[in-house]
């Protein structure tokens, strides 16, 4: 199944958006990474993320356009 980047660093936006996704029945695997760095650690496979070498790049990526 295809896989959803969500990029957020507020907690109640988290909630939000993966009750928004659930309730419109969107049932892709999603990820949530607080910031911008480790949305990069995500798609390059390194640091806490190394384990997803070789896996493919998310289909979807949900940022916050007002990161820190």
């Amino acid at each position: 199944m295809d896989l959803i980047l969500l990029v957020e660093d507020n907690p109640d936006d988290v909630a939000l958006t993966m009750r928004a996704l659930r309730r419109h029945g969107i049932a892709n695997e999603i990820m949530h990474v607080p910031d911008g760095v480790a949305a990069l650690d995500f798609l390059r496979a390194q640091g806490p993320y190394e384990h997803r070498r070789g896996h493919s790049l998310p289909t979807l990526m949900l940022l916050d356009l007002n990161l820190p």
